[in-house]
């Protein structure tokens, strides 16, 4: 692990052990969004489903709520690995828990649908974004869909006192390259927990065949 590596895992380490989930301004009880884009793919509960950079997000326990059976957690925090598996209870056992930088993530399988909440706009460096998309092409299968939502141009510039890229869409697709095309776009004013306001873009991108 380099230098870099450890000190983004130490920083969120930090962040998941210092707050209540309820208390980080991305919580969301009901994260309605990213759940509605998940159904406009199309793909049903039997759908493999991975959640990157998911720190204590309650986005698996209303999957699991709606049927979805194959689903894969990916956090570098262990901490918020933890809190989410201590909330589910029993259920944690049906979900795949992975401690990872996302830019490190060895996919052992493709996944139909790959979710990222906010994880993606932290990569300030053009080398991370390059893993990061290196690594989504491995997991993503032929066809398979990507659902990634970041800060949007008017939206924050920092987030838990790091800096963060604002996308549009024409901005993230470039970032992703060629075969992804882009089949669902939405916006959302999220409010904080403690009542600030958050603009987010939500971008759903289907690959190609290839």
């Amino acid at each position: 692990m380099n230098r870099d590596e450890f000190d983004r895992k130490r920083h969120w380490e930090a962040v998941h052990t210092g707050k209540a989930p309820e208390e980080t301004s991305w919580y969301q009880s009901t994260p309605g969004l990213s759940l509605s884009m998940i159904a406009n793919t199309g793909f049903g509960p039997e759908a493999s489903l991975v959640d990157v950079g998911a720190g204590a997000s309650l986005l698996v326990d209303h999957l699991m709520d709606r049927g979805y059976r194959d689903l894969t957690v990916v956090d570098i925090s262990s901490a918020a690995l933890a809190r989410a598996r201590r909330r589910l209870g029993e259920r944690a056992a049906r979900v795949h828990w992975i401690e990872a930088d996302v830019t490190a993530f060895v996919p052992a399988r493709h996944f139909d649908v790959w979710h990222d909440r906010a994880a993606f706009h932290f990569l300030t460096e053009k080398q991370d974004r390059e893993q990061y998309t290196a690594v989504m092409r491995k997991a993503l299968r032929p066809r398979g869909q990507a659902i990634v939502a970041t800060f949007a141009p008017g939206g924050p510039v920092k987030c838990s006192g790091l800096d963060i890229v604002q996308y549009d869409a024409g901005k993230l697709g470039r970032e992703l390259g060629p075969g992804f095309v882009l089949e669902e776009q939405q916006s959302e004013q999220h409010v904080t927990p403690a009542g600030g306001q958050q603009l987010f873009n939500y971008f759903r991108f289907k690959r190609d065949g290839s």
